[in-house]
């Protein structure tokens, strides 16, 4: 099979996003790692936000069941609803990406995702902030298995994702003009 690359089920991917080797080594412990966190995806999604949040306050500005909530965080069932949600998908793409090698993303579905984060004001260089906290996520939800080995498999699978993400956001922009 040929090395995993990003694409969507009814078109490759735009050319600007590179393709990347994604090993079976990384497979493996994506797949491990990930069997363990969807156990508990809300508490992993919540450690997420919670981490976005700190490195990006004003991220809270962007969830609009957050904006005049009085309801605490962790307690609000719209924001353990999100991060479940956000948790599970990014989770399940980067299994399915070692899978299927690719990831095999409705257009439909990519183009709303792009979409969203295009109204919500997300910014290329907020994928970083993104992909710090996931990962910071991954290693609080099996610290026995962290490593810079599944750090790294977990960074590549995000990164495949997100150039995936800001590709479409790009045409979408560019389309708008």
């Amino acid at each position: 099979m040929a090395p995993p690359t990003v694409g969507t089920q009814a078109q490759a991917a735009p050319a600007m996003v590179p393709a990347r080797v994604y090993s079976k080594d990384d497979e493996v412990l994506v797949k491990k790692s990930w069997d363990i966190l969807k156990k508990d995806a809300q508490r992993n999604g919540i450690n997420f936000f919670r981490k976005v949040f700190e490195i990006a306050p004003g991220a809270k500005s962007m969830y609009s069941f957050l904006r005049d909530s009085t309801i605490p965080f962790e307690e609000n069932p719209k924001v353990k609803n999100h991060a479940r949600y956000v948790f599970m998908m990014t989770g399940d793409a980067a299994v399915q990406l070692g899978e299927k090698g690719a990831y095999q993303v409705l257009d439909s579905k990519l183009q709303k995702l792009a979409a969203t984060h295009i109204n919500a004001g997300v910014t290329d260089d907020q994928f970083e902030i993104v992909k710090e906290a996931i990962l910071y996520a991954i290693e609080m939800g099996v610290p026995e298995l962290w490593s810079p080995e599944l750090k790294s498999a977990w960074g590549d699978a995000y990164d495949m994702l997100a150039a995936a993400v800001k590709a479409e956001m790009h045409a979408q922009r560019a389309a708008a003009q």
